[in-house]
Formats: C-alpha cells, structure tokens, sequence
C-alpha cells in the first residue's frame, strides 16, 4: 500500500506560504513597535523642550525684588503754622518683597524721611534676606520733627492743612537661584505721603 508523502509539493507551498505571512506578520509588529517608540521619543523630547522653557521663562528668569512702606498708622500729629513747627508719629513696615524662586540677600541700608529735600530722619534696614516668593518685613516706629529745618515754606504749607512729606531708600543685593546663579539686583523706593491736620490722618501715600 502507497504511502503519503509529507513533503509533498502541496503541502510544501502551504508550509512555505505559512511561514511567509508569519514572517511578514512578524516584520509589521516590528515596524509598528519602532513608530510608537519613535513617537514616544519625540513625545519626551518635545515635552522637555516645553519644560525647559517655561523653566527658563519663569524659574530661571531673575525679576527685581521691590521695597515699599506698608500702611501707615498715625498716632498723633500736630502742627502750628505760626511757629511753624510740626511734630508726628507714626507705625508702619519697611517690606521687601521677592518674587524670584530663590532668595534675595540684600545688604543694610537706611530709609530717609525727608521735607521738601531736608532729612527728618533716617531708619537703619538691617543686613537681611528675602526668602523665594516671600516678603521681609520690619515693623518701624517713626518719629518726625521740623527742628532745625531751614525751609522758609513751611508756615504756609501747614496753613494749607495739608503736611507733605517723601521716603526714599536703596538696597542693593543678590538673588539666588538653584544655588549656582547669581544675579546683582540694586532696588530703590521713592514714597510720597501726605498728612491732613485736620482729620489727623494720612490722606494720600504712593511709592514707586
């Protein structure tokens, strides 16, 4: 009795035909595994390039902290224009507020009251630091005097009912970021501050 032969030329082009289309099947999961991991790559790069931007527009980016007077609050005023003399204290807070993600080390300093371009006083700023998005503040007792002023204007400037006044300061210092960059960064402040006499309270104050 015959026998069938297994490597027919029928069964070997089945086998043959198998063998391709596992090969191709095979070839493809290969080729569609190398387009994700190719997408995935451009994905993660494209989304570090986003990162390191941003970082470099807002972390890294160095801003100039600023120096302003907080709210005043008076506790006596008085004033005679016939004098003229004038006498005034007041509480408020020296504040230095940074907004840079790492600290500003500034050196000590002095803020100037001043009348008509004539000191009244002077407020020593300690040797300090501003933490990363953070305000130092001073609270600071002020008492302000027109002894010894030479301006000839006074009397007809309280008789006005109005006293007007600036504080001015300078700080000079450094931010730091990532604990490696360091940036100089000098700041100043201008205030102008008028008081009523009448009502006994300040009626106006900009810094700049």
């Amino acid at each position: 009795m015959a026998e069938a032969n297994p490597l027919s030329p029928a069964n070997a082009n089945l086998r043959s035909d198998h063998e391709a289309a596992t090969l191709q099947s095979q070839a493809e999961l290969k080729r569609k595994k190398r387009i994700k991991v190719g997408i995935y790559v451009t994905v993660f790069v494209v989304v570090q390039i986003i990162v390191g931007t941003v970082i470099a527009l807002t972390v890294m980016r160095v801003k100039t902290p600023r120096l302003r007077l907080g709210e005043i609050k008076l506790q006596n005023i008085t004033a005679v224009p016939a004098t003229p003399s004038f006498d005034l204290n007041f509480t408020t807070q020296i504040r230095v507020k940074n907004t840079n993600w790492g600290p500003y080390k500034f050196d000590a300093s002095n803020v100037t009251f001043e009348y008509e371009g004539e000191t009244l006083a002077q407020l020593s700023i300690p040797k300090g630091k501003a933490g990363m998005l953070s305000t130092k503040k001073y609270d600071v007792l002020v008492s302000l005097n027109s002894k010894g002023l030479k301006n000839s204007n006074l009397g007809s400037d309280l008789n006005t009912g109005v006293l007007s006044l600036t504080s001015t300061a300078r700080l000079t210092g450094k931010v730091e970021l990532m604990m490696v960059m360091k940036k100089k960064k000098a700041i100043g402040m201008y205030c102008r501050l008028e008081f009523n006499l009448s009502t006994k309270q300040i009626q106006f104050m900009k810094c700049d």
